[in-house]
């Protein structure tokens, strides 16, 4: 006689992992896209010479400054859908108003950001800077300073249909715009297909026209597909909400600021090699670049994690919350630990890939490049961990607090310690990327230490 029957159900951890995975996989790819545009900017300027790398790292390193802030805004999209999409599924009408009051938010940064990236070179000389190499950073910000608002356009369409859970569309278009960005790059740069060669300002140019490539492919798709349709964001779009648009600043503008914060350090720390020569600043420009490339996977996890958070948030699900942010921080920094095998195990193939390594003219900058990769290696689990706490937090929507901790983290310990060791102790580039090491490192335990405690702390609804 058969025994009877049993019926096995997927635990709510393995369930959650399925869907922060399936999340988190196409944002992170998005994400790596993301990364490739920028990184093969850096790869044809690098056919320019070294001082053409250096000069557009400069540039480059002023306007993500101002990009990232205003991502940070926009970003506040993200976990006020969830939060709406946990309270109520099939909500249409405040998903809408979140959408439009967070692109209007993005105008509104996009006009003073604009005149402060036009005096781009002013801003570099006073900071100290090489006068040619200012002039030069200066060229390529005429052409790249007009990609801000329609990348934050983007962002923004890519936060609305990630927070739907279906950010796949997001990285269709991401995918399509790299070999775009390429031939506009090859094109405007070296003056091919009949256009002249407008060197570094080409360069900058191209980057716009790419952006603009990804905020009208995206839109388009959000126009026709039936799932996105039904959200009518082209309608209305200019009605005045008042408290939806104070929703998007509270919330987004600590996030903004949080970001201001860490991109401002990297930022500082490239002005910081600057002032000790230009190897130094042009191998900061190739190892920042790989860390970069690698941080894309714990970012699209705490991406991914911040809408897993913020469903549960929304429905008052305390446990479906912890499942939610312990799975991805464990997913995170066991992939941490993979990358800084990999930077550790290859470092000059990474270079290889930005500088000739046969080139005697390279020898220095590479040889800098493989030891700031020794110590990037080292930082990776603490910026995975930073990254991840930071957006589980977020789903919370709780965002001033590791706001305070970025500022203390990055700028009072990152730096402080990197100038410390760079020219008192004369340790150099070497000591610029350690005291960004220990710098993420606090920010980590902060932000970790306040996850654990989100119960005691009343972040989580009764």
């Amino acid at each position: 006689m058969a025994g009877p029957l049993i019926v096995t159900h997927p635990s709510p951890w393995r369930i959650e992992a399925s869907a922060l995975i399936a999340l988190a996989l196409p944002m992170i790819a998005g994400n790596i896209a993301w990364s490739a545009i920028a990184a093969t900017d850096l790869l044809l300027l690098g056919r320019l010479g070294a001082e053409a790398v250096a000069a557009g790292a400069l540039a480059i390193n002023l306007f993500h400054a101002l990009l990232l802030f205003g991502m940070g805004l926009v970003t506040a999209a993200s976990p006020l859908i969830a939060s709406e999409r946990g309270r109520r599924r099939h909500s249409v009408r405040d998903i809408r108003r979140t959408v439009h009051q967070t692109l209007r938010a993005a105008l509104f940064f996009v006009l003073p950001a604009w005149a402060i990236l036009w005096q781009s070179e002013a801003i570099l000389l006073a900071m100290g800077q090489d006068a040619d190499l200012s002039r030069e950073a200066g060229q390529l910000m005429r052409g790249l300073q007009w990609a801000l608002l329609p990348f934050l356009g983007f962002t923004t369409l890519r936060n609305f249909i990630a927070a739907l859970e279906r950010p796949f569309w997001g990285l269709l278009v991401m995918l399509a715009a790299i070999p775009v960005n390429i031939a506009l790059g090859w094109a405007l740069i070296f003056g091919h297909l009949g256009f002249p060669r407008l060197g570094l300002f080409g360069a900058g140019l191209a980057s716009t026209l790419s952006s603009c490539f990804l905020f009208f492919g995206l839109l388009a798709v959000i126009l026709i597909d039936r799932g996105f349709r039904r959200y009518r964001l082209m309608g209305r779009f200019w009605s005045r909400d008042r408290e939806r648009q104070r929703q998007v600043w509270t919330l987004g503008l600590p996030i903004a600021i949080t970001l201001g914060f860490e991109t401002s350090v990297f930022n500082a720390s490239a002005m910081l090699m600057g002032l000790i020569d230009r190897d130094s600043l042009a191998a900061h420009a190739v190892a920042i670049q790989i860390a970069a490339l690698v941080f894309m996977v714990p970012m699209g996890i705490g991406q991914a994690a911040t809408i897993r958070v913020g469903i549960a948030y929304g429905r008052h699900d305390r446990a479906a919350i912890g499942r939610a942010g312990w799975l991805a921080l464990i997913i995170g920094t066991g992939f941490a630990c993979c990358a800084a095998a990999v930077l550790i195990g290859m470092p000059r193939t990474l270079v290889s890939a930005f500088l000739d390594l046969n080139d005697p003219a390279n020898a220095r900058t590479a040889a800098l490049a493989v030891s700031f990769l020794a110590i990037a290696a080292l930082f990776q689990l603490v910026d995975a961990a930073q990254a991840v706490g930071a957006g589980v937090l977020r789903g919370l929507q709780d965002t001033t607090i590791p706001m305070i901790f970025a500022m203390i983290g990055y700028w009072v310990v990152g730096i402080g310690v990197g100038t410390l060791l760079a020219f008192p102790l004369g340790m150099a580039g070497l000591g610029i990327w350690l005291g960004l090491a220990s710098g993420l490192g606090v920010v980590a335990v902060l932000l970790i230490a306040r996850w654990c405690l989100r119960d005691r702390l009343r972040l989580v609804p009764r």
